[in-house]
């Protein structure tokens, strides 16, 4: 039993990603590895980290330290700032508030962390997306940062990461949830934090919210019209409906909304050993 392989893909979904630490966790519970790792925008953060050799219980106590304090995150958000307020007129109407992927996320990682895919303990891929090509970039070698800064490189959050010659952006983009770049493996759990239809909210939703709640939809039908073609031998989906995108400072309550996500991959992975 112990020699099946099993691929993890971890999805893109902002602050319902999360919900990560708890698929990660239970392969801890169960004393069991991913045979690879891919991950698509926070879904490649918590991958990277993971397949650097931090566990799941470091990753929470990490992430809970980083997005303890309102102050200390915004903070962190205006040192990566590189929009200023007269680029709002500029060419282009450009961003006055956009951020740089590579900068925040230095400054979020914890420590351990590889710097090139080669020093990983577990395989892993990253998932962007180039913008000119409109094509989907599997990274799979060479530095470890850049390719994760532009898989989580979300549009008209974040500026495009140049790296390689590619202007790339979020890998959400064209893949959700990268269950199919994952090799030769036995089984796939695959965790799904799009997020499914919700209720109608209390008030008409603002610009901001219009925009990245078109993004998640937009995701949605992605990963649906992926699975209607191959799906993966489990999909995990944590309840994440009533988290939006950036309610990172929300962390404990996501986590606990989202506790079930541990005992649902625990038993997707005893299925997997046991097939």
């Amino acid at each position: 039993m112990s020699a099946r392989r099993i691929g993890l893909a971890l999805g893109g979904g902002g602050a319902r990603g999360l919900a990560h630490i708890h698929a990660l966790q239970a392969f801890d519970d169960l004393g069991v590895r991913p045979a690879a790792i891919a991950g698509t925008s926070i879904g490649a953060i918590y991958g990277a980290a993971y397949a650097s050799g931090l566990s799941a219980a470091e990753l929470r106590a990490h992430t809970a330290a980083m997005l303890r304090t309102r102050g200390d995150v915004v903070g962190k958000l205006w040192k990566a700032r590189v929009g200023r307020l007269p680029d709002l007129f500029g060419a282009g109407s450009r961003n006055p508030v956009l951020l740089d992927a590579e900068t925040l996320m230095e400054l979020f990682l914890p420590e351990g962390v590889a710097e090139t895919f080669e020093e990983l303990a577990i395989p892993f891929a990253a998932i962007a997306t180039d913008f000119f090509a409109r094509a989907e970039i599997v990274f799979r070698d060479g530095p470890l940062r850049p390719a994760v800064a532009a898989s989580m490189a979300i549009p008209g959050l974040f500026r495009p990461v140049v790296h390689r010659d590619r202007t790339l952006i979020d890998g959400a983009m064209t893949n959700p949830l990268p269950f199919d770049v994952l090799g030769d493996v036995d089984a796939v759990i695959a965790v799904d934090v799009t997020g499914g239809a919700v209720l109608d909210g209390p008030r008409p939703p603002n610009a901001l919210e219009v925009g990245l709640g078109s993004v998640q939809i937009m995701q949605a039908a992605i990963v649906a019209l992926k699975l209607e073609r191959r799906a993966p031998d489990a999909v995990i989906r944590p309840h994440v409906e009533a988290i939006t995108l950036l309610d990172f400072l929300k962390t404990s309550a996501v986590l606990r909304a989202t506790e079930r996500t541990r005992e649902e991959t625990k038993r997707a992975i005893e299925a997997a050993l046991a097939s």
